[in-house]
């Protein structure tokens, strides 16, 4: 399943609109936020039909997924909306992540608590947005907002430090960047060592690099250090693959159309988060060329003069003066 799906739940006093474009969608907040309600309809819906009152717009299913038996209803459902509650503890085990990474359907979970087996996006965790009063006839309006913003989250100055969630070809990038300068940088070896590597961090001014398109269930986590301290930054593309494909060296409208419109591209039971995708776009339009790229060990030709350049024009806001630079 791919593409991007606007939905509409509501009756006659209740409105709850949001839109989805990826296999995972959080959706988090505290009680009387209106979650278990959106639940409630939807199950109405599905078992009173019309009677229930309740209107469920979308070009696709939408239903919900609960109960012990889950493991058999879920190979059963194809290319469907599925909403999960909270209640429903299978959602925190190994067991559901791999259904998912099986499924063609997309998942919009309710919860607040994190789910490390699966890896969804930073930019996919929304609170509910109410406004308006219920009372008489009169509807309650209830819109998705993100939590978390990428773009808030981007450095704006020159780091003493940088971590970068993983051992591979991207630490290798940034490493060799900052090695010409007076920037430190480390691996944290795994998104889920970030927390531990962060608290042990040596300089004031330190910057997280990580993958955006699944690093969604160490975010909270992630976030409350911000909070803690503020000079620390987090800048986070969908993936290290993501940013070269961004940077232009691989010019052509194919790219251009998938980097600006990737749910169209995506195919959710093919790829489980989207860094796999843009690892496997690149590793395929660099094949044959002296851009060859391997996630496991950089192709020192991302080191050098315009590409490297290129990469690094396209983290804005994020200043790396003092790196040596080959023209």
């Amino acid at each position: 399943m791919k593409g991007k799906y606007h939905i509409v739940v509501q009756n006659n006093k209740l409105r709850y609109e949001l839109e989805i474009k990826r296999n995972i969608t959080i959706i988090r907040g505290d009680s009387a936020t209106g979650k278990t309600t959106l639940i409630g309809l939807l199950e109405s819906a599905a078992s009173l039909g019309e009677d229930s009152g309740i209107e469920v717009v979308c070009e696709r299913p939408v239903r919900t997924l609960s109960g012990n038996d889950w493991n058999l209803l879920l190979p059963n459902l194809h290319g469907q909306i599925l909403f999960l509650d909270e209640e429903n503890r299978f959602m925190k085990t190994r067991e559901f992540a791999a259904a998912v990474r099986a499924s063609d359907n997309y998942f919009v979970i309710i919860t607040r608590e994190d789910l490390p087996n699966l890896p969804y996006s930073v930019d996919e965790i929304y609170g509910i947005h109410t406004s308006g009063k219920y009372h008489d006839m009169k509807r309650t309006y209830n819109e998705m907002y993100r939590i978390y913003s990428t773009e808030k989250l981007s450095g704006r100055q020159r780091p003493d430090e940088v971590i970068v969630e993983d051992t591979n070809s991207g630490y290798e990038f940034f490493s060799e960047i900052c090695s010409g300068s007076e920037i430190r940088c480390a691996s944290a070896g795994g998104k889920s060592n970030l927390k531990a590597v962060l608290s042990e961090a040596q300089e004031e001014n330190t910057l997280v690099i990580a993958d955006g398109a699944a690093i969604g269930a160490e975010m909270n986590e992630l976030y409350q250090l911000m909070l803690y301290k503020p000079s620390l930054k987090c800048y986070l593309p969908e993936s290290f693959e993501w940013l070269i494909l961004k940077s232009g060296i691989i010019d052509g409208k194919e790219v251009r159309d998938i980097l600006n419109h990737p749910e169209e591209y995506i195919e959710s039971q093919e790829y489980f988060s989207w860094e796999r995708f843009f690892t496997a776009m690149l590793v395929d339009y660099t094949k044959d060329s002296y851009l060859k790229y391997s996630k496991s060990r950089l192709n020192k030709a991302y080191l050098h003069g315009r590409v490297k350049e290129a990469v690094l024009k396209t983290m804005e806001g994020i200043d790396f003066s003092g790196a040596e630079t080959e023209k």
